[in-house]
């Protein structure tokens, strides 16, 4: 899956052998970044910013640094290990006998330092060094440039932090001054976007790993995340288990597993909307040409739509919607099967941001089909099909 865009906001995207038109792929990101869902962002008309995203999430980043600067950063300890005339922390004999230091008055010791120069505050000063090559406003490089020249000269001198150093960086309840810090910071290294030109960085090949497949389906949550209020919820991939009454010792060894990309609820309407997302075509060739809903995404949604407990409330009338991006145009076709609604949409990444979140929007209608085949949305009173 690679990018096929000049600059990397405007063209489309390859998922296999298909192209998907990509408009701005920032947008995603921000969709899908903590930022936005925290509501760190004000989000009223960001997305009518879609191609200054980066500009704001680095006007963003400096604020919350300048913030942090006023009230002194963050400190922690890192262990050191140094030679030193009397002890601290603890003794390496090791080293002490190996290098004869006890006749030169020294001894080899570990012991924890406070210092800045931790690994939170090393990514934000990379961020900041990012975020003056990323940005387009003079005013916002500089600004940035004097903040990561600050951080150094307060003794934040180490290089950035791996994402497997950052994966044990973790925020607890007193670090509430660093998370919108923190959360800036990420979303300005994701929002660097690889592109056929040469540059100072490398970065795995898209279609591994978190790639725009994953973008794709974090982004559509994020929105709903974001978006909705109560008493609406949204549960991220939730592990579903099979209705089994009877089964042999070892089935639990073959059987798939069932989980779903992104479950939304609303209890009071008694609603359940199960949305997987699919970042491909959604027709197949089938015999003689024909194109046809590609079988095994069907199945899937059936799968999880029917397999809930009797008992659920929120299940006999619970919502399935494959979510595609639109590249054969506009798709908004539903059925009812076993009272079950199974949607078939799609979202046109290549449109303007209003237009995006009004087809994300459509997602939670409560529909039903009427005698001649077309689909009828009650804003009022639920219509049950």
């Amino acid at each position: 899956m690679d990018i096929a865009s000049e600059d990397g906001q405007h063209g489309y995207v390859l998922s296999g052998s298909t192209r998907i038109p990509v408009r701005n792929i920032w947008l995603l990101m921000l969709y899908a970044s903590k930022l936005y869902q925290d509501e760190e962002l004000e989000r009223a008309g960001i997305e009518d910013q879609a191609d200054d995203i980066p500009d704001l999430v680095a006007e963003l980043l400096a604020t919350e640094v300048e913030r942090r600067l006023h009230r002194n950063l963050t400190r922690g300890f890192r262990e050191r290990r140094a030679n030193l005339s009397r002890v601290r922390g603890r003794i390496d004999l090791l080293e002490t006998e190996s290098r004869q230091l006890l006749r030169q008055g020294l001894v080899a010791c570990r012991f924890d330092d406070l210092t800045v120069d931790t690994r939170r505050n090393r990514y934000v000063r990379a961020a900041l060094e990012t975020a003056v090559r990323r940005t387009r406003s003079s005013d916002v490089q500089n600004r940035c440039r004097t903040l990561a020249s600050t951080m150094r000269s307060l003794g934040v001198q180490g290089v950035r932090p791996g994402a497997g150093e950052m994966s044990r960086e973790s925020l607890g309840r007193n670090d509430t001054d660093d998370r919108r810090m923190m959360s800036a910071a990420r979303l300005m290294f994701d929002l660097q976007i690889p592109t056929e030109t040469t540059g100072s960085e490398t970065f795995a090949r898209p279609g591994r790993g978190d790639g725009l497949r994953d973008l794709y389906e974090k982004a559509i949550r994020g929105f709903y995340s974001a978006t909705l209020k109560a008493p609406w919820s949204v549960q991220p991939r939730r592990i579903r288990q099979w209705p089994i009454e009877a089964a042999t010792a070892r089935i639990g060894t073959h059987l798939p597993r069932m989980e779903t990309d992104t479950v939304l609820e609303n209890p009071l309407q008694q609603r359940r909307v199960i949305v997987e997302t699919k970042f491909t075509s959604s027709v197949e060739k089938g015999r003689y040409g024909v194109e046809r809903f590609k079988t095994g995404h069907i199945y899937q949604l059936y799968a999880y739509v029917r397999a809930q407990s009797e008992e659920d409330p929120l299940a006999r009338h619970t919502t399935g919607v494959l979510l595609y991006p639109a590249i054969e145009g506009d798709l908004n076709e539903a059925m009812v099967v076993h009272g079950h609604v199974i949607r078939f949409m799609s979202v046109d990444l290549a449109a303007t941001p209003p237009t995006i979140k009004a087809q994300l929007d459509r997602v939670i209608d409560d529909v039903s089909i009427g005698p001649d085949g077309d689909i009828y949305v009650d804003d009022g009173i639920p219509v049950r099909v």
